[in-house]
């Protein structure tokens, strides 16, 4: 059972990846998703990684807010697009 608080940083920490802040901010700039694709279905994660995100999405569980927001930062990129913002 993870115990640590959910919050970004943690959440890069339990996918395996570097937690730092600017870390973060590179990793959502480089890494942006199409309107289309959901955050759990992208194509740079791992199996575990995959999972993991799908199982909190599903559960609703304390992660599935920080989660939400990786998903909004990774679709900035699309939504600006379709906006027009």
């Amino acid at each position: 059972m993870n115990t640590a608080e959910p919050r970004m940083s943690n959440l890069f920490l339990q996918l395996g990846l570097d937690a730092g802040d600017a870390a973060i901010a590179d990793f959502i700039r480089t890494h942006q998703l199409p309107a289309e694709v959901h955050i759990a279905e992208a194509p740079y994660w791992n199996d575990a990684q995959r999972q993991f995100l799908a199982e909190q999405i599903k559960a609703d569980a304390a992660w599935a807010i920080v989660v939400d927001q990786l998903n909004e930062s990774l679709h900035e990129d699309a939504v600006k697009k379709q906006t027009g913002l």
